[in-house]
């Protein structure tokens, strides 16, 4: 007997989606993305459900290339807010810089991820709603990042820690 999936009821999204955040939280990526699954299953275009898998895919960056950048990007890209869909995009290009930066990656090779953050967190700066400085608080710790990466060194000595969700 082949199992299935069972659906979650529309009705039940909202509570889905807090059980995210509570599992992000926990620092529990995995559960996160299961359960955002399970809410894009009932309601494709939901969202808060494609942003909070895209970031729950982005906790799981390790640096490695197996990292599922591709799928992240594909979950922001849906995103319908400009401003939403360039900033989620920054956020993706930032993990993945950082997370190569654990994995002791040559720092010229990350310029480009920090780089690309930037450009997305300009483009979210221009169109953000009024009183929301989130783009430039990440465009800032962007740069503090790359002014902190020795052009000449590897990732000896340096520290990066991104361990708080959005």
């Amino acid at each position: 007997m082949e199992r299935q999936f069972k659906t979650i009821s529309k009705s039940g999204i909202a509570e889905a989606l807090a059980k995210v955040q509570h599992y992000r939280y926990l620092n529990q990526a995995e559960e996160a993305e299961s359960i955002c699954r399970d809410v894009l299953e009932v309601d494709p275009e939901n969202q808060m459900g494609l942003r909070m898998l895209g970031l729950a895919i982005t906790d799981q960056f390790t640096g490695a290339t197996s990292d599922r950048y591709k799928e992240a990007q594909a979950c922001f890209e849906k995103l319908t807010s400009e401003y939403e869909r360039s900033y989620y995009l920054g956020i993706l290009y930032e993990r993945r810089a950082k997370a190569q930066l654990r994995a002791g990656h040559l720092a010229h090779s990350l310029r480009a991820s920090f780089e690309n953050a930037m450009r997305c967190f300009e483009e979210a700066e221009k169109i953000r709603p009024q009183g929301n400085d989130d783009a430039l608080l990440r465009w800032n710790r962007c740069l503090r990042l790359m002014q902190e990466i020795p052009a000449d060194r590897e990732r000896e000595d340096f520290e990066v820690s991104d361990t708080a969700p959005l």
